[in-house]
């Protein structure tokens, strides 16, 4: 089988933007060589963190990053790089009024905000294509001095039961005393990038501003005395040239006549550390500008940072607009086909969404589905880090402590990552994490498939892949465990490609990612089910909050929890894998062996996660009719931990259907499946069957058969427990008025329905599923109901919401759903998307209106947006669907209205 291909395919070659994903086909260097690829944060992160204690928050903050060279990578406004990180441009902004200049987004560590870490600025991405051929995003500006101290101080002196403060509440966007400031690129050739930033006063006076967009190098120098150092100078036609024995001989065009500064990306060791001072540091350009120090920038007009210094006062109403083009050598006339490229691209972007969205509803979802795209494709991140030369330390540099030979992820030394990676939020989380990144590649493929692909394919190279077949979580933790939805992702990829490519599939795609999941299941076969019984102990599982202990750490007083969403996800891992082999069996039959040894998993996990509630040991209650952890204590008999929460509902996801002419071309399959119908029926009891006619005889793998999938449903559509009006919510809000209290060691243990930020630091600031809505579960809901529903057809229905007298057949009950989901960033009858909130006074502003964010999670009973405000990464799955919601349909009258 051939190596995981392109898949813009025939289907998809419909604009200039497809025939460039087409050329790019599994390439990194053609025409995504350059993309917005910067963080918006580097600061505050595990790999710039070289302290003894592991506070990366306290080791390296906001007020030290403009002083500090990194160590693993760059941060900007806006900014672009290659691939490599070699060579980044990024937006600067000074209004005049603020202590220092504005080079990168200001937000709280985890310790300052009373919910933890949060970005406390106003940006959005508005557009993007897949190449990175055009770029768009907003960032606003206030005009008067920007309020770090209070923000800090107000967020700080707040509880975890009060809002947070946000920079809309301090009044300094007031009036419309900001600047839209406006960040756009277009690529006149796969290195050609043409740069316009457009800053409007959208106050009613005259307003100071000064734009510098930068131009450095990421610090590679000062690690290894061998490297050499680059440089950047003025040129002979008066362009900052680029030197770097890597790259192209690159020159930064500046239309008009700005000031052209120069310094290096070196640490100011005189600021930080009381040495001597020393040549022209990083923040050479704070000084000159917003100190008014001349001799602060290096007057040779060299180094390896520098700026174009632009500065007007705008007046109201009126815009400060400044061009740059960053060519791949000399280039005669940089500006005169500026505008034509621009305006081409702008038009090939509009002319591929069009192709993405035909059938999507109307004008606004269209507009949320665009820039849910446009947030995924722009938080994609190089990514940087090297585990063991972190742990050892750089030959130019002081040895790291001694505590970190045993400290956080030093079993992780063989990960060394130097990639383009989707982030789940390149300001709150500048860091993959493994299951976020599942999601992000299902959304993802509808627009770039090929780039999905290798997204899946990365977390299983060796070099990311824990020898044990342990999948990387997060960098705060690599061993952490994350939902094992790998597997699910793949398949979803596969299918949307394969429908992309008129019916052809990526099959070596299949394959490679097949190898390294089975290291991965067997890892956790071994690794998490503690007493070989099939129920799993996943322990974290992403769910922070959502129960009475903290679960990546022992039980209190010892024994296990036997996790209900654990197993269901193992169940689910199964089924994947299954339908997985048997696809790579179609083409190579010995895989169906492995069919049916994750076919025989799948029975042996839904026989002990189902039946053995007989026995007082089992997750599903007879007696509720839902499924529930079980607490086994080091002493006495197993006690279940009646939350109703998420973790019942996730073994809706574990649903598969064997079609019968996939049976008739798999025949040693299809034999073992009647082996066992034979001689081990209590096993072939899990399996139901389905006569359709002209079909032929189906069969259902399912953790839930009929009835208990009936009594589970009566829970999550009753909206006084899980149903919202903007989705399921995490904990049932029965949890409210009836707070769930375990006993133990004489204290009360308690978990109370929250609809929003988190009552519990248990699992860290940020942390919460006690009762939002989050997207990610809410999308497997929807696609395990369709699922059901493919098998059932009309034959099965349920009341929807529960005692609304209302039933619905279960795709009708997914599509209920998915309009509530959608009611979070439509605008409403009132004309307002539910998910600002109150938002301060900006919602009457009429340049923030039709600019959604895509949050974290969203308030159970409100759904305003709450949590990380850009986390497209998984919330981005709106995008998809918007796509499945019928046209008719308007998310502000759903069924139950």
């Amino acid at each position: 089988m051939n190596d995981a291909t392109a898949s813009t395919g025939d289907a998809h070659a419909n604009s200039p933007e497809h025939a460039r994903l087409a050329e790019d086909a599994g390439k990194e260097r053609g025409w995504r060589r350059w993309g917005p690829y910067v963080s918006e944060r580097q600061w505050g992160t595990v790999r710039e963190d070289y302290s003894a204690d592991g506070d990366a928050w306290a080791h390296l903050t906001h007020d030290m990053a403009r002083s500090r060279a990194y160590r693993w990578g760059e941060d900007g406004i806006g900014g672009v790089c290659d691939r490599d990180q070699r060579l980044c441009l990024a937006l600067a902004l000074w209004n005049g009024r603020d202590p220092f200049l504005k080079e990168r987004l200001f937000g709280l560590a985890n310790a300052e905000g009373n919910h933890g870490e949060d970005v406390k600025e106003l940006y959005w991405y508005l557009d993007s294509t897949p190449t990175h051929s055009y770029l768009r995003m907003l960032y606003k500006y206030p005009q008067a001095a920007f309020p770090y101290a209070q923000l800090v101080e107000e967020n700080r002196r707040r509880g975890l039961a009060e809002p947070e403060f946000e920079i809309v509440d301090t009044g300094v966007f007031d009036d419309g005393r900001y600047f839209d400031v406006v960040i756009e690129y277009a690529k006149a050739g796969k290195a050609d990038l043409l740069m316009r930033v457009t800053a409007y006063n959208r106050g009613p006076e005259a307003a100071d501003l000064h734009l510098l967009p930068q131009l450095w190098f990421r610090n590679v120098w000062s690690w290894n005395p061998q490297t050499e150092r680059p440089g950047l100078c003025i040129a002979d036609d008066g362009a900052i040239a680029v030197r770097h024995a890597k790259l192209p001989p690159h020159r930064l065009y500046c239309d008009g006549s700005p000031r052209l500064l120069f310094c290096d990306n070196d640490t100011n060791a005189a600021r930080l550390y009381g040495a001597p001072a020393q040549g022209y540091p990083k923040d050479a350009f704070h000084d000159h500008v917003a100190g008014g120090r001349d001799d602060a920038v290096n007057p040779a007009q060299t180094g390896t940072k520098a700026a174009a210094h632009y500065c007007a006062r705008v007046p109201p109403g009126g815009a400060l607009c400044l061009r740059l083009r960053l060519a791949p050598d000399a280039h005669p006339a940089p500006f005169d086909d500026f505008e034509a490229v621009f305006a081409t691209r702008r038009d090939e972007a509009d002319r591929f969404y069009a192709v993405v969205q035909a059938g999507v509803a109307d004008a606004d979802a269209r507009l949320v589905q665009r820039q849910a795209y446009a947030g995924l494709l722009w938080s994609k991140q190089f990514y940087y880090f090297d585990v063991g030369e972190w742990l050892d330390g750089d030959p130019g540099q002081p040895p790291p402590p001694r505590e970190r030979r045993r400290g956080r992820n030093h079993e992780w030394r063989h990960l060394n990552n130097a990639d383009i990676i989707s982030m789940p939020d390149k300001w709150e989380y500048p860091w993959y994490a493994a299951w976020d990144l599942g999601f992000h590649c299902v959304a993802l493929a509808h627009v770039d498939p090929d780039f999905a692909k290798r997204q899946l394919l990365l977390l299983g190279r060796v070099w990311y892949l824990h020898p044990n077949g342990q999948l990387p979580a997060y960098e705060w933790n690599f061993s952490d465990v994350n939902p094992p939805i790998h597997a699910w992702a793949t398949w979803r990829v596969y299918e949307i490609d394969r429908q992309a490519n008129g019916g052809r599939g990526d099959l070596g795609f299949l394959e490679r990612v097949c190898h390294k999941l089975m290291l991965n299941f067997t890892w956790w076969v071994n690794r998490k089910d503690a007493d070989g019984r099939n129920i799993f102990q996943g322990g974290f599982l992403g769910l922070d909050n959502i129960g009475v202990f903290d679960r990546s750490r022992p039980v209190p007083g010892g024994g296990s929890v036997g996790q209900s969403d654990a197993t269901a996800w193992m169940a689910m891992y199964s089924l994947n894998l299954m339908r997985i082999a048997l696809e790579l069996s179609l083409y190579n039959p010995a895989y169906q062996d492995i069919a049916t040894k994750f076919f025989e998993h799948f029975l042996h996990i839904a026989e002990a996660m189902t039946n053995m509630g007989e026995s007082g040991a089992g997750l599903w209650d007879a007696e509720d009719q839902f499924f529930y952890d079980m607490l086994s204590p080091c002493n006495g008999p197993p006690t279940p931990l009646k939350i109703r929460s998420m973790v019942g509902l996730i073994p809706l996801f574990a649903v598969e259907i064997l079609e019968p002419d996939l049976l008739e071309k798999l025949p040693d399959f299809a034999l073992r499946l009647g082996w066992l119908s034979k001689y081990v029926p209590r096993l072939a009891a899990l399996v139901s069957h389905g006569d359709t006619p002209g079909v032929g005889r189906r069969r259902l793998l399912a953790l839930l058969r009929p009835e208990p999938l009936k009594a589970v449903l009566r829970r999550m559509l009753d909206e006084s427990e899980f149903l919202s009006d903007h989705g399921v919510r995490a904990l049932s809000r029965v949890h409210f008025a009836q707070p769930y209290t375990f006993r133990q060691d004489g204290q009360d243990l308690t978990v109370r329905y929250v609809p929003a930020e988190s009552d519990s630091r248990m699992f860290g600031g940020n942390s919460n599923w006690r009762g939002p809505v989050w997207m990610p579960v809410n999308f497997l809901i929807i696609e395990s109901l369709r699922r059901f529903h493919d098998y059932y057809g009309d034959s099965e229905m349920v009341e929807c919401p529960t005692g609304s007298g209302r039933f619905l057949t279960l795709d009708r009950v997914a599509e209920e759903l998915a309009l509530r989901l959608a009611r979070i960033f439509r605008r409403g009858l009132d004309g307002r998307r539910p998910l600002f909130g109150d938002a301060g006074g900006l919602l009457g502003d009429p340049y923030f209106a039709d600019d959604p964010l895509f949050f974290e999670y969203f308030d159970g009973d409100t759904g305003r947006g709450v949590g990380a405000s850009h986390q497209t990464g998984w919330t981005g799955l709106i995008a998809v669907l918007l796509s499945s919601v019928s046209a008719s349909s308007n998310p502000h009258e759903t069924e139950s209205q």
